[in-house]
């Protein structure tokens, strides 16, 4: 092998794991982040109490994924992590005090002697805030970081997009993790929120032929165009499935199909950009580290992914079943 496929087969192995942890925070951080969303839209203290702790043992290990994504992209592609950092400072700095509201929020409810209901909005306000960064972010990314007035009605899309998505993730963890009132509402917020979801979705994948000319030119390539319209039908179907798993009262159901959901639209995502890490910009094979170092790297993230892969795994599989009133 010479150096270099040897070295576009590195930089193409990490772009794969990246876009794995990416896709491991999303539907994982997300599903909590929906619940801090929708949080905000409870007037019971005793259902918030009940919301938080359905994600109370989960959504620290969560961020994890974050973590670590942030590091692989600084070790394996410095050029595109420069980069973004760079032009997307407003909105990872909001991003960053999004998570410290939340985690103080949560420690800090617990200690409070009389009405948490401070605490808790600070923490449902703190996970829109993170909802709405990461929408703007992607909306930044797929339009390739052009200013205009034009992108910020894109972007504002695309960030409406995540928060109601995420609201989706919450709102069917409720249903699997919860009973009685919470569920029964879940079940109608799972409703709304996979219709605007969905809605968004489509009015993104337009404006991205509009916004970005670098998935307006992959789109014209009949092989990946095929590709993307077999993603759709399997979208489609997610669709169909979470209203029907909901109407026919599974509890497992929809989560499963919001999740299938998330995955296709992340693929179309990545076909749609590939091989552009930050699009018209930098390429993969230019952003990249040098062999030696993404060599030695993997040997990293191959003992470091497994463990974090088990250790999250466990976790589910222990706090698994609904979730009950703790007594005080």
């Amino acid at each position: 092998m010479t150096p270099t496929s040897t070295q576009d087969l590195l930089s193409h192995a990490w772009f794969g794991l990246i876009g794995l942890m990416l896709l491991l925070y999303v539907v994982t951080d997300g599903f909590d982040l929906g619940v801090g969303i929708l949080s905000l839209f409870r007037s019971r203290e005793e259902d918030r109490d009940l919301m938080i702790q359905s994600i109370g043992h989960v959504w620290d290990a969560n961020e994890t994924w974050l973590v670590a994504l942030g590091g692989a992209l600084f070790g394996a592609f410095p050029a595109a992590y420069a980069m973004i950092l760079s032009d997307l400072y407003v909105p990872v700095m909001v991003l960053i005090a999004s998570f410290i509201m939340r985690g103080a929020s949560i420690e800090f409810r617990h200690a409070a002697h009389t009405s948490k209901t401070f605490w808790d909005r600070v923490f449902g306000l703190g996970s829109l805030l993170a909802a709405i960064s990461q929408g703007i972010v992607l909306g930044k990314v797929i339009t390739g970081f052009i200013p205009g007035a034009d992108s910020l009605g894109f972007i504002a899309v695309t960030a409406i997009g995540v928060v109601s998505g995420y609201s989706l993730l919450g709102a069917t963890w409720l249903v699997k993790k919860t009973t009685g009132r919470i569920e029964s509402t879940a079940r109608r917020d799972a409703i709304v929120s996979v219709c605007t979801t969905v809605l968004a979705a489509i009015v993104v994948s337009l404006g991205t032929l509009h916004f970005s000319p670098i998935g307006l030119s992959q789109w014209q390539d009949s092989g990946i165009f095929h590709v993307l319209i077999a993603l759709g039908v399997v979208a489609a179907l997610a669709f169909a499935y979470i209203l029907y798993s909901i109407l026919v009262r599974g509890e497992h159901g929809p989560f499963i199909g919001s999740t299938i959901l998330f995955i296709v639209s992340f693929a179309g995502l990545v076909i749609s950009l590939f091989p552009w890490i930050v699009p018209g910009k930098l390429t993969v094979a230019a952003a990249a580290s040098d062999s030696a170092t993404l060599t030695f790297m993997l040997f990293g993230i191959g003992t470091v992914l497994p463990i974090m892969l088990g250790y999250n795994l466990y976790q589910y599989h222990l706090f698994r079943g609904k979730v009950v009133p703790v007594k005080h």
